[in-house]
């Protein structure tokens, strides 16, 4: 059996310095420090180059020198994405090519000539053909997207190399949501030999499983749970490779027509003809109005680059300097104010957060203040897409229509997971599960590490609630 595992690591260009020291020591040194311990490991990584960047500013660029390291071995790959984990599919082919490209400069300078343009990863793994089209123009050989995303009217076959149509030479591979929600999900017991029973079947087969997944999940999310991820890459009877690896291995080949998709689709979505629905629901006022602020923005930053680009060689005034200052100054605030977290904390489905929603108008508004070549009229219309952006999240929170909005998308998910999953755990694991997870507790709280303890607490709830089903 050929697995390729696929962790995906970021944080916001927003996010408090206090979060990424403190995911820094919970996951990142603990997975990229052990996974160096662990020679036969092949994976495939992302980092936003954004996490590069607070890594270092947090006196965390040990995680930066692991992963390097990583490199060095061959142990992992790094594949290409947007710099701010822009949500591609709603951007102009513009400014998805300045996100890769600022991305892609980031990446060299931190890891030199140990990365190279290979796979792609969108973000949110968000695709549609023109973010496929472009990574290819761009150089990549594959991106990497959800099963969701497999033409309903094909049948899937892990033997075959799909390569997407009109696209030529570019190819697609399909993470299998099973394996890996068993991997990460709260809702399953996730022991070395229930994972191993469940893949029993496949250990005499030599087709390729594809599994993906948040790195941040592994001892942030889920103390402790690196070590499975270890223990998978050390079992015998399965080959660890990375996503490249599969293309070396001249599988059958098959041109499909990937459907538009996200990891968070669900098959609904499809019904309603909305697969992006957890950053652009047209039933949503709020994420409505934040894409009209970020159309805004867009334009008026195209604008100021056009209008320079454009200028003859005789613009050398200390007015087009400072013109050309004001347009610099607000292409940049652009490149960051692009991240996705913002759409999906205002979804309600069931992830929200006004304080992320209102933190991403505001840079969005701060782009348009910025600019010297914006309209009064455009600031002004700004000013109030804000306004109403902030006055409508107060309101979606006091009248309750968050807390409708979450319970219905929970409850929609878990019967999706219920009809889908099979636990394949013992008694006996759970027990000894538990039991381990209480004393990291225990040792958390000696050490005065009260919310690690509190997420091990969290997780032994949930382990409990799972094993009053068996």
């Amino acid at each position: 059996m050929y697995w390729a595992n696929f962790l995906h690591v970021y944080q916001p260009p927003t996010q408090k310095p206090v979060w990424v020291r403190r995911i820094a020591e919970e996951c990142y040194r603990k997975l990229f420090g052990g996974l160096r311990n662990v020679p036969r490991a092949r994976l495939t990584i992302n980092i936003n180059s954004i996490l590069c960047e607070l890594l270092e500013q947090n006196e965390a660029s040990d995680v930066i020198a692991h992963i390097k390291a990583l490199l060095d071995t061959g142990q992992i790959e790094l594949t290409g994405s947007a710099k701010y984990h822009a949500f591609l599919p709603l951007l102009p082919e513009s400014e998805i090519r300045r996100q890769i490209e600022i991305n892609e400069t980031s990446l060299t300078k931190y890891f030199g000539n140990a990365w190279k343009r290979g796979g792609f990863f969108s973000p949110e793994m968000a695709y549609s053909k023109k973010v496929a089209m472009v990574a290819k123009e761009m150089g990549y050989k594959w991106i990497i997207v959800d099963e969701m995303a497999f033409p309903p009217d094909k049948k899937f076959s892990a033997d075959t190399l799909y390569e997407i149509e009109s696209v030529p030479d570019f190819y697609v591979f399909f993470r299998e949501r099973n394996f890996s929600f068993k991997i990460l999900s709260a809702s399953q017991l996730s022991t070395l030999p229930s994972i191993l029973r469940f893949l029993e079947p496949r250990f005499k087969e030599k087709n390729f499983t594809i599994t993906a997944m948040d790195g941040e999940t592994f001892g942030h999310h889920r103390p402790g749970l690196e070590n499975l991820l270890f223990d998978l890459l050390g079992e015998p009877r399965i080959e660890p490779i990375m996503l490249s690896d599969i293309l070396d291995k001249n599988p059958k080949k098959e041109i499909i027509a990937p459907r538009e998709s996200t990891w968070a689709s669900l098959p609904k979505d499809f019904t309603i003809g909305e697969p992006f629905l957890r950053w652009h629901n047209p039933e949503n006022i709020i994420q409505k109005k934040q894409w009209e602020l970020v159309n805004l923005a867009i334009k008026i930053v195209e604008r100021e680059g056009g209008a320079r680009s454009g200028a003859g060689a005789a613009e050398t005034s200390t007015a087009s300097a400072t013109s050309a200052t004001s347009a610099t100054s607000a292409r940049n605030l652009l490149d960051s104010a692009l991240h996705s977290d913002q759409f999906w904390w205002a979804s309600a489905r069931p992830w929200w957060s006004i304080e992320m929603v209102e933190r991403g108008a505001h840079d969005l508004l701060g782009v348009i203040s910025a600019s010297k070549s914006a309209t009064p009229e455009e600031k002004s219309h700004a000013e109030n897409l804000y306004k109403e952006i902030i006055y409508t999240c107060f309101d979606w929170q006091r009248s309750g229509i968050v807390d409708e909005l979450a319970k219905s998308e929970n409850e929609e998910i878990r019967e999706r997971v219920e009809e889908k999953e099979q636990l394949f755990v013992t008694k006996k694991e759970f027990e000894e599960l538990r039991d381990t997870l209480n004393e990291q507790m225990k040792l958390a709280a000696e050490t005065g590490e009260y919310h690690r303890a509190g997420m091990i607490k969290d997780r032994i709830r949930e382990l409990e609630e799972e094993m009053k089903k068996l």
